[in-house]
């Protein structure tokens, strides 16, 4: 028997997973009904504990090649963990998976009820542990910190294009899913990852013909140092931001951010694109979004969130850029805004599309 702690004093109690040992962290949930792998592989869950809504999960297993990146969330809680995987790409267990990383977890838990404490009071921070503490100040003291730090490259590295290479472009990691990567790489571009810290002057010095701002977590006011590189890298050179990118371009050009109260986690959010009149469903992962008002003569509003009116993208023609909250990129979601990375590429070879 362990429990799940919140920080208003609410107690699950549940069968322990992954690795025997007690962690503090943001509890939050994702909707995904699949996809588990590339959630506990998304380095944007750094110092959060993942409640899947999806009851049952990992019954098809642990499959190397699905990964995002290395796994960097604190925790993990489903209402009920598969034991024997089926599936032919499969190489073990979630189970495995879990206790090799570090990861701990709870299984046999009310994941309904816990999701639904999370809508109504918000997200909140949480302790996986095998007694309950007298004393939450530790738990209701705990805040995510150094998360992009925590997570970037500790080094630059150059990924080949796939066939013929067209263009060059340098890729800002601020905790960047592979299939970024892989996106880019399967349009014929060469990418040079960079760590989150690296001076613009040495990412411009190497004349991409592009720059990506990828996803990440955490605040993405507490980045002031990648803010101000950013702003120094806007207007020379075409620029597509993703995610923890699309705030942080936010906030170099002059606007704000704001904390969501629950977030946005799950490969279900409808997105409506304010040029077409479509709507598209996309993944996501975030919990804080720009405040579209805050942008008012500085960018183009291009889509909002259909069910909460957030903001999901903002346009900068005359630098150049646009960047977008959502995914378009996800492999455990929809790929209806796939088309973006392809307006990118259009964009480095001259045409104007922000």
């Amino acid at each position: 028997m362990a429990y799940l702690v919140l920080a208003n004093g609410k107690v699950f109690s549940g069968k322990r997973i992954g690795a025997p040992v007690d962690r503090i962290g943001e509890l939050v949930f994702t909707t995904g009904m699949e996809g588990y792998l590339e959630t506990l592989t998304d380095p944007s869950y750094y110092g959060q504990i993942v409640t899947q809504s999806f009851p049952l999960i990992g019954n098809y297993g642990v499959i190397e090649e699905d990964f995002e990146g290395k796994s960097a969330l604190f925790g993990y809680i489903v209402r009920e963990l598969c034991e024997t995987p089926s599936n032919f790409r499969s190489s073990a267990p979630l189970q495995t998976y879990l206790s090799a990383h570090g990861i701990p977890g709870l299984c046999g838990v009310d994941t309904r009820e816990i999701v639904r404490i999370t809508r109504e009071e918000g997200v909140m921070n949480a302790m996986i542990c095998d007694e309950v503490p007298a004393d939450l100040s530790a738990i209701r003291a705990f805040r995510v910190d150094r998360a992009v730090a925590s997570v970037t490259r500790a080094e630059k590295q150059v990924y080949p294009a796939e066939g013929a290479e067209k263009y060059r472009v340098a890729l800002m990691d601020y905790g960047a899913k592979r299939n970024i990567l892989r996106s880019l790489q399967l349009r014929g571009c060469t990418v040079t990852a960079f760590p989150a810290d690296t001076p613009a002057e040495e990412v411009l010095s190497a004349d991409p013909d592009g720059i990506m701002l990828s996803n990440g977590p955490g605040d993405p006011k507490e980045n002031t140092a990648a803010i101000a590189e950013i702003r120094k890298m806007l207007g020379k050179k075409p620029v597509f931001g993703i995610c923890l990118g699309h705030q942080l371009t936010a906030l170099a050009m002059g606007g704000d951010t704001e904390r969501l109260k629950y977030g946005h986690r799950g490969g279900n959010q409808p997105v409506r694109d304010h040029v077409s009149g479509r709507t598209y469903i996309t993944s996501q992962n975030h919990g804080y979004a720009v405040i579209a008002s805050s942008l008012e003569g500085k960018g183009q509003v291009s889509f909002t969130n259909a069910n909460d009116g957030s903001n999901e993208g903002i346009s900068y023609p005359d630098l150049r850029c646009f960047t977008v909250q959502f995914h378009p990129e996800a492999a455990s979601g929809p790929r209806d805004t796939a088309f973006l990375f392809d307006r990118f590429i259009e964009m480095m070879g001259g045409k104007a599309h922000a």
